[in-house]
């Protein structure tokens, strides 16, 4: 079994509001992620009050974590921050409330500033969804036009192309 490396709540800043992972959003899911091995890796216990059906965490809220856990495969196995291009989920077999559930996410593939992760949900040791998301890694100024003003400094690293950024993982 690889090292758990906890990754950093604060990347984005103390005062961000993310639903998924903004450490203050009292409204939010407030996830933390730790890099595995060649994945990044969530646990979360769905409580009452996040339900569809009864007894079922929502779908809507898996296709966030799955987004969410894909999101931070990006930010800590490649250093960037990208936005969600397309989210796939395959819905295999429905998430307990108040049932702890794994998600993972490892990056399947790479073009230019297109990448593909992919991302399973377990709990209880059997798997619950399968998902593929794929996110454009943009430049500071590509950024800072869907942002809608200038990228934070404390942000700008993640939008930087390091060696081999171009090129498959």
């Amino acid at each position: 079994m690889s090292e758990r490396v906890p990754l950093d709540p604060y990347v984005f800043g103390s005062t961000q509001r993310c639903y998924g992972c903004g450490p203050h959003n009292a409204a939010g899911l407030r996830l933390r992620f730790e890099r595995e091995g060649d994945e990044v890796v969530t646990r979360f216990t769905p409580a009452e009050g996040l339900e569809g059906p009864p007894n079922v965490f929502h779908g809507g809220l898996q296709a966030t974590l799955v987004d969410e856990v894909a999101g931070w495969a990006c930010v800590g196995l490649l250093g960037r921050m990208g936005f969600t291009t397309s989210l796939e989920v395959r819905y295999i077999r429905p998430v307990k409330i108040n049932v702890e559930v794994e998600a993972r996410g490892r990056i399947a593939a790479r073009a230019g500033h297109i990448v593909t992760v992919d991302v399973r949900l377990v709990q209880a040791k059997k798997t619950t969804l399968m998902g593929t998301v794929r996110y454009m890694l943009p430049d500071a100024e590509k950024a800072a036009g869907y942002l809608g003003g200038p990228v934070p400094d404390a942000w700008r690293w993640m939008f930087e192309d390091g060696p081999g950024d171009a090129g498959e993982p």
